[in-house]
């Protein structure tokens, strides 16, 4: 066709001619926006999303600093609540401020935010709390990274300062641990402090001295072992979170069946999980055929009688009181009441298997030969009232650490969080017997390792130094965040902590988040386990560098139904 000027006058004086060229130019560009964003053609899936370079490596950080910043009100002992409500059948509700709990509870697309929720995970598995402390680290260290990145410092520049400056805060953390195990007195102290500390940012804030007192106690049962499973907990609505109490001894929420003793000493106890209901047919999908109801009533005989048989070999191992996992129906109940036998059915699986290893016995299914089955023993078997509710309490049981922390409290929601807070503070304390290393706590050793890690930026040549002073920032921004969400000045504090560690390399000080002000540690008695903030450092610093690597993201094509 005729070749058509383009020039601007031209095109001004042909109506709609310039939005066209407009049109034209604006889709071409689109057109190599969406070809640099997708997939060579012919090598990946159709449907596959890819995304490169700076586009990668700012989705990657955007994640990781909106779960951080999701956490974050909830860090420290002013922090607030979350209320997750599921969107599933029943609609249930979750009020929580622990950092794991939220991140397992939400449903999470982006992948680098799902780096930050494993390491939530892991950090609660591992040591029980520093669960939002991690994240919040983690995402500070990404904050400044995408900085330096946006200043055009190679990404490995970033993880090589920031290597070096974790190195040099660990060495730090270790120098300022203390460690009183040699004192028995001095150390119950610590680790009532350490609880103290691990409840301060819980719904068990108000009651925390109880608490700690009772944690502790539970936790030194246990000799060392750091067996958490001899530690039983209940919980039963009604009354005040201040009228829980620590009971020696395993406390199973069930009832003894009727007809049958209701305390027993010197209990010889067979734990089993066995089918005590089959005195009726019961195979699905099965058909009898008789002529008349005399060969039914001959096979509900045989049935009765298979049962007898087998309540007869459970009563030949010379026991007093058998516990099952499942159900036991009312004729085996009545053989076991005219044997004098207490029977308990249907204990839960958690509990039932708690239950043989605190009482020294194993679960068995078979009864044939009695020499195989080992029994379990405690010195007495009762019935207790808690509230309104009828449980069974095991006193003197064959593993001597055992014991049932009872929680009373308003509402199942409160009581679940404060299953939770008591939990965390139990995993610290197990932690903290098997390590017994103590720091400061309330901001102090984060300033302290700032400190020191700004010190080495001082003398680093390279572009690492700048890394190694963004790690610094993001340490201080930890204690800024508790003075943050406690309504206090972070500016202001923050600056007389890094002054007053300037000034004394050996100081306490932290935050008194009560006074608003810094204070020395020691004497507010804030301590926390060195366990837990070596495992903040090196969990944040591993997950800021492995996301920091990232420059490609592929999203696989959804497989299609055939």
């Amino acid at each position: 066709g005729p070749e058509v000027c383009a020039c601007w006058q031209c095109l001004s004086q042909q109506p709609g001619r310039l939005e066209q060229q407009a049109a034209e130019f604006a889709q071409r560009h689109q057109g190599k926006q969406a070809f640099k964003m997708s997939q060579p053609s012919g090598i990946l899936q159709q449907g596959t999303q890819e995304e490169r370079g700076e586009n990668a490596r700012l989705a990657a950080f955007v994640g990781a600093v909106a779960i951080a910043d999701l956490v974050k009100t909830t860090l420290g002992p002013k922090g607030m609540d979350k209320i997750l409500q599921s969107m599933g059948r029943g609609n249930e509700v979750t009020v929580t401020n622990d950092g794991a709990t939220i991140l397992k509870a939400i449903y999470i697309d982006n992948p680098a935010a799902k780096v930050l929720v494993d390491i939530s995970k892991v950090q609660d598995d591992e040591v029980g709390d520093g669960t939002t402390s991690v994240v919040v680290l983690a995402g500070e260290l990404l904050r400044e990274a995408e900085q330096l990145v946006n200043a055009k410092i190679h990404p490995m520049t970033i993880i090589a300062g920031y290597r070096e400056a974790a190195e040099t805060a660990r060495q730090v953390l270790t120098a300022a641990a203390f460690n009183n195990v040699a004192d028995p007195v001095v150390f119950r102290e610590d680790l009532l402090k350490i609880a103290k500390t691990t409840l301060s940012s819980k719904i068990l804030s108000g009651d925390k001295v109880h608490f700690a007192e009772l944690a502790v106690d539970a936790v030194l049962r246990l000799k060392g072992t750091g067996n958490l499973e001899s530690i039983h907990i209940i919980k039963k609505t009604g009354g005040t979170l201040r009228e829980s109490y620590l009971d020696e001894g395993f406390i199973l929420d069930k009832k003894i069946g009727v007809g049958q003793p209701k305390r027993i000493e010197n209990a010889r106890i067979l734990v089993a999980n066995t089918a005590m209901d089959t005195d009726k047919i019961k195979i699905y999908g099965a058909r009898v055929r008789v002529d008349c109801m005399t060969k039914v009533a001959d096979i509900e005989a045989a049935e009765k009688d298979k049962m007898r048989e087998k309540c007869n070999k459970i009563v030949s191992h010379g026991i007093n009181c058998f516990i099952n996992r499942q159900l036991i129906y009312n004729f085996p109940e009545e053989i076991f009441a005219d044997a004098g036998i207490m029977a308990i059915e249907h204990a839960d699986f958690d509990g039932i298997e708690n239950l043989a290893l605190v009482l020294g016995g194993e679960i068995s299914s078979t009864f044939d030969d009695p020499s195989s089955v080992k029994l379990g023993t405690c010195e007495l078997i009762e019935e207790i009232m808690i509230g309104e509710d009828r449980l069974i309490r095991f006193s003197g049981v064959a593993l001597g650490e055992a014991c049932t922390i009872v929680l009373r409290g308003a509402s199942t929601h409160i009581l679940d969080e404060a299953e939770r807070s008591l939990h965390d503070a139990l995993c610290v304390l197990a932690a903290t017997v098997k390590d017994s290393r103590v720091v400061h706590g309330g901001g102090c050793s984060e300033m302290r390792m700032a400190k020191t890690v700004e010190e080495l930026a001082a003398i680093t040549p390279g572009k690492k130094s700048l890394a190694m002073s963004a790690f610094a920032r993001a340490l201080r921004a930890l204690p800024a965040t508790i003075c943050d969400n406690a309504g206090l000045d972070s500016a202001e504090i923050v600056a007389n902590l890094r002054a007053a560690h300037a000034a004394d390399p050996s100081t306490r000080m932290g935050i008194d988040v009560i006074k608003g002000e810094a204070g020395d540690m020691s004497d507010l008695g804030i301590y926390e386990a060195f366990r837990v903030k070596s495992q903040i450092l090196a969990s944040a610093t591993e997950a800021a560098e492995m996301i920091l690597r990232v420059d490609d993201i592929v999203k696989a094509a959804p497989r299609r139904r055939q």
